[in-house]
C-alpha cells in the first residue's frame, strides 16, 4: 500500500537549529526530545483553564496577548496557571516576539523539564514558518523506482521497467540544461492536500547508475547547477516498451492519472523503441504541461477548431 500509516517525527534539537532559536532552558534528554505533531498551538484558553481539547503534542506558542494576559495576573496566580500547563507534558514552549521570559516561567520549565526557547520572530511569522517546515519533516511519505527531474521547471517523474532507460534520458536531460534531483530511488512526501515533494535518499544522491559505465556522479561532472535538492511532483512520464497491439493516446483529449499517496498525478504514457528522443518528448511535455496550467490546452482547441471545421463543411454540402 502506498498510504503509509507510519509516525514520523523530527528531533527538537533540529527544528530548534533551523530557526536560529536561543535556548534558554532545556533538559539533560534534550538531544533525544522528539515532535511528532504539525501543528502549533497559542495557549490562551489552557492558561484560563480551559483544556478539555488541548493537544499536549503541540509546541506552545507565548506571542503578545499571552504575554500580555501573564503580565496582568498575580505572580503566584501566573506560576499556577504555567504549572498547569506544563503538567501536560507539551513538547516545548517558544517565547515569541523577543518578549522578556518570566521568572515563574524560567521555575516552571526547569521543575517538570520543558524546554523554553525564544525567538525574535512574530508570533504569525514563526507560527506559519514552523507549520510550514514541520509539514515537510512529518509528511506521509513512500519510496518509488524512478528517475525525478526538473525540467523548465517543472518537476517530473519518470517511471518505468528496469532497463528501460531513465537514467540514459535523465542523462541527457542534464545535458540539455536541466537538473537531476534523483534517479532510482526517489522519496515522495505530501507536504499538503494537494503536493508530492520529491527528494533522493541522502546515500545516493547526485548518483545516476549507467549500465556499461558504472556510478555517475553528476555534480562534479556537468557542476552545481545541474542537481537540485527537491522538487514538486508536477507529472508523470511512464515509459513502456512499444506494444503494436495498444492503442496509445493520439490527441491528448484523455488525461491519464496515477495515484500517489491519495493524490492524483497527471500522467503521460510514452512507448518506446529505437529512433524516438525521449529527452525531446519528455521536454516538449514539460512545455505543453506548463500550457495547460496558464489555462491553453492544445487537444481541445485542435478539437474545437476541427469541430468548427467540420460543421462548416456539412453546411457547405447542405447549400449544394
Amino acid at each position: 500500500m502506498e498510504n503509509s500509516t507510519e509516525v514520523y517525527s523530527v528531533r527538537l534539537k533540529e527544528l530548534a537549529d533551523e530557526f536560529k532559536l536561543e535556548v534558554m532552558f532545556v533538559p539533560e534528554n534534550y538531544d533525544e526530545l522528539l515532535i511528532y505533531s504539525s501543528a502549533v498551538n497559542r495557549p490562551g484558553l489552557a492558561l484560563n483553564g480551559f483544556y478539555d481539547c488541548f493537544d499536549h503534542k503541540r509546541i506552545q506558542l507565548i506571542g503578545h496577548a499571552e504575554h500580555q494576559f501573564l503580565s496582568s495576573i498575580p505572580a503566584d496566580e501566573r506560576q499556577y496557571k504555567l504549572e498547569r500547563l506544563a503538567a501536560h507534558n507539551p513538547p516545548a514552549l517558544v517565547i515569541t516576539s523577543g518578549l522578556s521570559a518570566f521568572d515563574e516561567i524560567m521555575n516552571v520549565c526547569r521543575k517538570y523539564g520543558l524546554p523554553l526557547f525564544r525567538t525574535n520572530y512574530t508570533t504569525s511569522d514563526f507560527q506559519s514558518a514552523v507549520i510550514a517546515s514541520l509539514n515537510i519533516h512529518l509528511a506521509p511519505r513512500i519510496r518509488r523506482h524512478g528517475v525525478f527531474v526538473e525540467v523548465y521547471g517543472e518537476g517530473i517523474l519518470i517511471l518505468g521497467d528496469s532497463g528501460i532507460g531513465k537514467s540514459e534520458t535523465a542523462i541527457e536531460l542534464v545535458k540539455r540544461g536541466h537538473r537531476l534531483i534523483a534517479d532510482d530511488a526517489v522519496e515522495i512526501k505530501r507536504v499538503s492536500e494537494k503536493t508530492l515533494v520529491g527528494t533522493a535518499p541522502e546515500i545516493i544522491k547526485h548518483y545516476v547508475e549507467l549500465r556499461g559505465i558504472g556510478i555517475v556522479d553528476i555534480r562534479r561532472i556537468f557542476g552545481v547547477g545541474a542537481v537540485k535538492e527537491s522538487e514538486k511532483i508536477d507529472f508523470i512520464i511512464k515509459l513502456e516498451h512499444w506494444n503494436q497491439d495498444k492503442v496509445y493516446d493520439r490527441l491528448g483529449l484523455e488525461q491519464e492519472t496515477t495515484n500517489i499517496l491519495g493524490l492524483e498525478i497527471p500522467t503521460n504514457t510514452i512507448p518506446v523503441q529505437p529512433g524516438r528522443n525521449l529527452a525531446i518528448i519528455i521536454e516538449i511535455a514539460a512545455m505543453e504541461s506548463r500550457q495547460k496550467r496558464m489555462g491553453y490546452n492544445t487537444a481541445v482547441e485542435f478539437n474545437k477548431n476541427l469541430t468548427a471545421h467540420l460543421l462548416r463543411q456539412a453546411e457547405e454540402n447542405k447549400k449544394k
